[in-house]
């Protein structure tokens, strides 16, 4: 039935073959990375010839809901693997612009061949939460309390991936040793029917363990992308920007202004006579400031000042000089009393 199927061209059992042998070859690879061209060239070759032969089953109408797994032909059964090998090479593309596709791809894949396998009874399992019609593994009858985790489920689900593991393991012992009689075409009809059910129910422990990790890098990925669809938020009022405050060196001297020009080409620089001949031209600073002989200290107004300001310091300094004044006479007072006696130059009185 199958071999008029392939007139013209490959068969789709040459197809499953050259797919079957391309994913062997890629779990067994040696190179550092899955994006290397050569193992990406393998993914698409295998991609096409599973595609291919799987387009040719579909148009067989190879597998049917209503018949029994004894109608299946047993060189037929192999065929049931197209859709997990399919999910399988699905999943080695390493395009990240379009991971979240190739993701839902696969899915698709590995549900698509354990919904076959449940039909014809191969394997006691249940399809994974989220599936159509399907109820989430272990959950009861009763609603419960979304935000509690539900503990009965998540024992059961550790509870299945043990014992998925021990018949895996025990499956690829067996298929281990078949696989010789099988390949040389040494083994009888039930030896090969046995092989591609065995076959069938490895990779439907594949299947459960890679929808379940699909699952979850599903969530992250749609969070991401939920995050960053998401319009930005409110900002608080920017600050008025500052303008920027020109910095200047002030030395004693020109001999340090020439010091501190050299490496400060940007730097203005100017000396303390330089500063004060600057404040005197602007009327802030008075003659008195530059140090004159027998000229008191006096203070500097400060920029900007009014007349009024100006008088008041001047009352200020004339105040000050008053008392110095005042001061120095009674100092003088204070010496003539010294070397002058009480009644001295008073003749008035003489007796």
């Amino acid at each position: 039935m199958m071999a008029e199927a392939g007139a013209g061209g490959p068969r789709p059992a040459e197809l499953l073959a050259l797919g079957r042998r391309l994913w062997d070859e890629l779990e067994a690879s040696t190179e550092p990375s899955s994006r290397a061209p050569a193992v990406q060239d393998k993914v698409r070759q295998g991609l096409d010839a599973l595609q291919r032969a799987e387009a040719m089953v579909a148009q067989l109408e190879l597998f049917s809901e209503n018949e029994e797994l004894e109608e299946v032909a047993s060189a037929d059964l192999k065929f049931m693997l197209l859709p997990a090998l399919l999910g399988a090479l699905t999943l080695k593309q390493v395009d990240l612009s379009r991971r979240r596709e190739h993701l839902e791809s696969a899915r698709e894949h590995f549900l698509r061949f354990l919904k076959l396998c449940r039909n014809y009874g191969l394997g006691s399992f249940q399809l994974p939460a989220g599936t159509s019609g399907e109820e989430e593994v272990g959950s009861p009858s009763t609603p419960r309390d979304p935000a509690q985790p539900n503990l009965v489920a998540m024992a059961m689900s550790r509870t299945a991936k043990i014992e998925r593991y021990k018949q895996k393991k025990e499956l690829e012992n067996k298929l281990a040793s078949m696989s010789s009689s099988v390949e040389s075409g040494t083994a009888d009809e039930d030896q090969i029917r046995e092989f591609y059910i065995l076959q069938i129910q490895k990779w439907i422990g594949t299947s459960l363990e890679e929808i379940e990790s699909i699952d979850q890098e599903l969530v992250i990925l749609r969070s991401r992308d939920a995050a960053r669809q998401a319009p930005a938020g409110p900002r608080g009022p920017s600050r008025p920007a500052r303008t920027p405050v020109k910095p200047f060196i002030l030395t004693r001297d020109a001999a340090q202004a020439r010091v501190f020009g050299v490496g400060y080409p940007g730097l203005p620089t100017m000396t303390v006579d330089d500063w004060y001949e600057q404040r005197r031209r602007q009327g802030i600073v008075s003659q008195q400031a530059f140090g004159e002989p027998g000229s008191p200290p006096c203070s500097f107004p400060p920029a900007g000042a009014s007349d009024e300001e100006l008088q008041k310091q001047q009352q200020e300094t004339q105040e000050e000089e008053d008392d110095e004044e005042a001061l120095q006479k009674a100092r003088d007072w204070d010496d003539w009393k010294d070397t002058h006696p009480r009644g001295y130059g008073n003749r008035h009185n003489m007796g």
